[in-house]
């Protein structure tokens, strides 16, 4: 059996879970997280806890049944914790600042790059060179992290672009001189 689709999810304090057959819903003090899972795991809350089990020991059920409880696992931490992913922007003139809902970030482009804040994040801009991506769902937060990393990736000879925190940009030798 799948070691993590055999443990419970424990619901902690100030987490209201609600089941309607396939559809959970979890809310929390961050949010409210809803998604219907798959109609052949077996999900269920008892005393504080949500259970995941699946039907047989097919292939399909088994590899559900750990991705399943997993799911699970993050909308719980997402409502009572939430998820956050940092990024910093290195490069000379490269800087982020927030104009109201808009993340505002020049990249080395004519133009500014401008983002939106979409439902369900909230982006912050503690320095020109730093910007944090949080939200309660960890699906979102990190795609909009991954589309603010895609208007400059991080290229291996200077180094310079968006990246994660804690990313390692492994660098490249630039073009060796002539030789004599």
């Amino acid at each position: 059996m799948s070691r993590i689709g055999r443990k419970p999810v424990a619901i902690p304090a100030g987490v209201e879970v609600s089941l309607d057959g396939q559809t959970l819903t979890v809310k929390g003090p961050k949010g409210t997280l809803t998604k219907t899972f798959h109609n052949r795991m077996n999900i269920a809350v008892e005393n504080n806890e949500i259970v995941v089990t699946r039907p047989s020991d097919v292939k399909e059920d088994r590899s559900l049944h750990g991705l399943t409880r997993t799911l699970i696992s993050n909308m719980v931490e997402g409502v009572t914790n939430g998820f956050k992913k940092e990024l910093e922007i290195n490069g000379v003139g490269y800087r982020a600042s927030k104009e109201g809902k808009n993340l505002v970030m020049i990249l080395g482009y004519s133009h500014k790059v401008i983002m939106p804040e979409i439902e369900g994040i909230s982006i912050e801009v503690p320095g020109p060179n730093k910007i944090i991506v949080s939200g309660p769902d960890k699906q979102v937060v990190g795609q909009f992290a991954a589309k603010i990393r895609e208007k400059r990736k991080p290229e291996p000879y200077k180094g310079k672009g968006i990246k994660y925190i804690d990313e390692v940009i492994i660098r490249k030798e630039g073009k060796a001189g002539k030789g004599k």
